[in-house]
């Protein structure tokens, strides 16, 4: 499913990934760990073609995206939904409109755009909010909201950078439970994170990069499944 050879970054002189070889099969839940700085921002940015390694390859369900021309970016970006530590909702679009904005930049039908955003909010629990502004919304549902805005294409992947950065440990519970729903679906979900919380409330593979480098995980801190 998703494959890095041999894969190196340097921003300024300064490694940010470096020779990280990796398979992640299709249906995984994957956590990536480590602290600030060590990578694992980058390598999900590279998962969607925001970053371009310096050297190696990256391959999504067969596709070589290193090679990808810029007018084939957009269709890997339909595969792959993206959810961030600091939400990136627009406040003058209501919660209907933030979610509909991929699809609408897709030129989907109002019929499906409807079914579609509806099913994505219901899915993820604030059906209810649908007409209700980012603003109004606490930090737990705005979360939500990026969410259903990531998996309203239908993703065969979703990644997950720092997404309970901004939420108390309840919320956090919550947001891990709803990306463990997304997973038992078939999507394949990779968390990247340094929240200690978070790996002990998700019984799955554990990936820790430490400036750029993949580490020996404790035999005990590691359950490979889904």
């Amino acid at each position: 499913m998703i494959q890095l050879i041999h894969v190196s970054k340097t921003y300024d002189r300064r490694p940010a990934l470096s020779d990280l070889t990796l398979d992640i099969e299709k249906g995984e839940f994957v956590l990536l760990m480590g602290p600030s700085g060590a990578g694992k921002s980058t390598l999900l940015r590279m998962l969607i073609a925001a970053e371009i390694p310096d050297e190696g390859q990256i391959f999504v369900q067969g596709k070589n995206v290193t090679k990808l021309k810029r007018s084939e970016v957009p269709f890997l970006r339909r595969k792959v939904g993206t959810v961030f530590q600091d939400f990136r909702l627009l406040s003058k679009k209501s919660v209907f409109e933030n979610v509909a904005l991929p699809l609408i930049v897709q030129g989907a039908s109002s019929v499906d755009i409807r079914r579609k955003v509806t099913e994505a909010l219901r899915a993820v629990g604030v059906d209810h909010k649908k007409d209700q502004f980012p603003t109004g919304l606490s930090a737990g549902e705005q979360q939500r909201v990026c969410i259903a805005r990531a998996i309203v294409n239908g993703p065969i992947v979703l990644l997950a950078d720092e997404p309970t950065g901004n939420l108390d440990p309840e919320r956090t519970a919550e947001i891990i439970e709803l990306f463990k729903l997304i997973n038992a679906r078939g999507t394949t979900v990779i968390v990247a994170t340094h929240d200690p919380q978070v790996m002990a409330q998700i019984n799955r593979r554990v990936i820790v990069l430490q400036e750029g480098v993949m580490v020996r995980v404790p035999a005990h801190a590691v359950q490979v499944g889904v």
